[in-house]
């Protein structure tokens, strides 16, 4: 009998480290679950991106841009015009003094204009088209831009002026004729000292000009129904 009992002994004695050995190993199966759960629970969603702002409406075109001409208005986006449409007529007097060609200049519209861009050309007697004296570049015209008119021109008025950018130094020699056109014009706000808004025809001002002018075709007239 004694033996017997020895026997169940060291057996009895491995089932119960393994039962032991058991549960550590579901114990800490378990805490490495419970320390995983909150690490997934306190992660956040991604946020949603904002959404992207709107362009700004575009400005509409001005309704009040001279005839025969239309746009915003704005210097970058003038009230355009096309074939022979002028605001202002310019003429050369045949007068040259150290301060330079002078110039009739008429205004032709029916508002104030401040700001003006002038190309002036130059031809010899048999009407070809000369270089700018002086010109690196070659130019074919001068030009210059701004209040260049010495305050605001009124709808009518006739003015004379000398115009800084265009110096007797400019005129090449050879010269007989001297031709000018003003492209582009601001027209003065009511306290006269500002541009309110802007006006430009490029048909007029190509670099090959013609003495004389371009020819535009003629407006035909609306038949009567």
């Amino acid at each position: 009998m004694s033996l017997i009992r020895k026997s169940y002994k060291p057996l009895l004695l491995i089932l119960i480290a393994a039962s032991v050995s058991g549960c550590d190993e579901s114990g800490e199966e378990k805490s490495a679950q419970s320390a995983a759960e909150p690490a997934a629970a306190s992660a956040k969603p991604a946020p949603t991106p904002a959404p992207t702002p709107e362009p700004p409406p575009k400005p509409k075109p001005r309704d009040d841009c001279p005839e025969g001409s239309s746009g915003i208005g704005t210097f970058d986006e003038p009230c355009m015009a096309s074939g022979d449409s002028r605001m202002m007529e310019v003429e050369y007097t045949g007068k040259t003094t150290d301060q330079g060609p002078k110039f009739k200049v008429i205004n032709k519209s029916k508002l104030p204009i401040l700001h003006g861009s002038i190309v002036v050309y130059f031809y010899d007697k048999s009407g070809k088209q000369l270089e700018v004296a002086g010109s690196e570049e070659h130019k074919q015209k001068q030009t210059c831009s701004g209040n260049i008119f010495a305050g605001a021109v009124k709808p009518g008025e006739k003015i004379y002026v000398f115009f800084s950018c265009v110096k007797e130094s400019h005129i090449p020699e050879g010269t007989k004729k001297i031709e000018a056109e003003i492209q582009r014009v601001g027209f003065a706000d009511e306290s006269g000292k500002h541009n309110e808004f802007y006006w430009q025809n490029p048909d007029l001002v190509p670099d090959e000009r013609p003495v004389g002018g371009v020819k535009f075709p003629k407006k035909g007239k609306k038949k009567k129904k």
